[in-house]
């Protein structure tokens, strides 16, 4: 089976501080993973380079095969177009940690702008598509309403519903809960919970939310210093993690929950 993303020798420099080392990483398609880690780890430059918020400077990121941050030239990779990124990019949808809703917008309006404007979709359609994906995520009764009128938990899930409109395949969540009070990380976290029971969407999701990491990926890595050091199935990485790094790391965090 294709892997519906794959970073080949990935690398990512600031200056002189490299954040993402010669990354390797193959993710399935319907796979979710989530990435633990320290703070300040280079963590969402994952998915940020995934999303090509920040450009790579060596290796290649591929979706679906395809190459998407470069493309074919006679036996050679060259740096691809924005036409050509834009393309594959449409596959991917992501979730910020701070919601990054339109103020002066409505939360319908928030969900139709861009699949109007990008996909090309008319207004009633678009309308149509946004009220279905506000009632999955238990906001079809706000669609008149705006960010101010919303809490943080509300915010975050029609920050999901936007996201959605745009039909992607791949979802990218970074650290979707980091900005909530405590009492509205559970709304947020059963959006995520059923779009990874009941939808076939590639998931890769920066938590620190270690039981939720537990209960519902696929997968678990662990980054540090530009690097995965390790991976594996969650109760297994949960429970016996083999490098003293990721022993230490969840030693701590267990402790402080």
């Amino acid at each position: 089976m294709e892997p519906k993303i794959r970073f080949d020798n990935v690398t990512k420099r600031y200056g002189a501080h490299t954040v993402l080392d010669g990354l390797d990483l193959s993710i399935d398609p319907g796979e979710l993973v989530a990435i633990i880690g320290p703070s300040g780890s280079g963590k969402t430059t994952v998915l940020r380079v995934l999303m090509t918020l920040e450009n790579i400077q060596e290796g290649v990121i591929y979706i679906d095969g395809q190459p998407f941050t470069h493309v074919k030239k006679g036996d050679t990779l060259v740096p691809a177009s924005q036409a050509h990124i834009r393309k594959l990019r449409s596959k991917i949808g992501m979730v910020f940690q701070s919601f990054n809703l339109f103020p002066h917008m409505s939360t319908l309006q928030n969900c139709i702008e861009a699949p109007v404007q990008s996909l090309g979709l008319s207004k009633d359609e678009a309308v149509e598509r946004a009220r279905e994906l506000l009632n999955m995520v238990g906001m079809g009764d706000k669609e008149d309403h705006y960010p101010s009128q919303l809490s943080g938990g509300q915010q975050q899930r029609v920050a999901i519903a936007r996201a959605l409109a745009m039909r992607p395949e791949i979802l990218l969540f970074d650290e979707p809960t980091s900005a909530l009070d405590p009492e509205m990380v559970g709304e947020v976290l059963q959006v995520i919970r059923s779009l990874a029971s009941e939808h076939s969407y590639t998931m890769l999701l920066v938590t620190h939310q270690m039981g939720f990491a537990r209960e519902v990926a696929d997968r678990v890595l662990f980054f540090e210093a530009g690097k995965f050091v390790e991976q594996g199935k969650p109760d297994e990485f949960f429970s016996n993690p083999q490098n003293p790094r990721t022993q230490a790391f969840l030693n701590k965090v267990l402790e402080s929950n």
